[in-house]
């Protein structure tokens, strides 16, 4: 599950990700998120820590009280408070990409947690 409000980003993430023959669904906001994610179980979610409704914190709060195995790859624009990340880690993040990423890297990220 890919959990982002920019569309550009969705889009190459689901690129990615269905070229790699990956199942894609999106949530374009904290709200959505934690409706669909008891809906559609995904195996992993990656989610921009900057999202309308609830935040990207919020969501992986949700997801760790409620799916603790679900792996969960937090994204964050450069230059984003590192503070934000430190949370997103406390929380039990499972790993953390800064945008722009590079492919390759989101891939090799990925395979690590299916």
């Amino acid at each position: 599950m890919i959990i982002e409000d920019d569309e550009m980003t969705i889009e190459i993430l689901t690129f990615i990700l269905l070229k790699e023959s990956y199942e894609v669904s999106v949530s374009r906001n904290g709200n959505e998120a934690i409706e669909n994610l008891p809906i559609i179980m995904p195996d992993l979610v990656i989610t921009d820590i900057i999202i309308p409704l609830k935040s990207g914190l919020e969501v992986i709060n949700f997801i760790k009280q409620n799916f603790s195995k679900m792996p969960v790859i937090a994204l964050s624009g450069l230059g984003e408070e590192q503070k934000t990340v430190t949370d997103a880690f406390k929380l039990g993040v499972d790993d953390f990409i800064a945008k722009p990423f590079h492919p390759e890297e989101l891939l090799l990220r990925i395979k690590r947690f299916l």
